[in-house]
């Protein structure tokens, strides 16, 4: 069963590799999905993949990468939308 996601992170998380280090640590942990920025300076995804990976990932991103700062990842259950990889938009 594919477990899947829409996450908001709150905080330092643009402008500091955070959209890419998602792509990697999304890939690595077998997800598919993408990532993007949005205008208000949080960053939203989607991820889909195994319960247990998507429950990695979400712990992962309240940590980000060496310069990020994240305050809060918000995590709503969401629809699979059977993507086969994870994408940086």
């Amino acid at each position: 069963m594919t477990a899947a996601r829409r996450l908001i992170a709150r905080g330092r998380v643009q402008g500091v590799f955070y959209r890419d280090w998602t792509v990697e640590t999304a890939a690595a942990l077998g997800l598919a999905g993408w990532v993007r920025n949005l205008p208000d300076g949080t960053v939203e995804a989607h991820v889909e993949g195994p319960q247990a990976a998507v429950d990695r990932m979400i712990a992962a991103m309240h940590d980000g990468p060496p310069r990020a700062a994240p305050d809060t990842v918000d995590a709503e259950q969401t629809s699979a939308q059977g993507y086969d990889r994870f994408e940086r938009r």
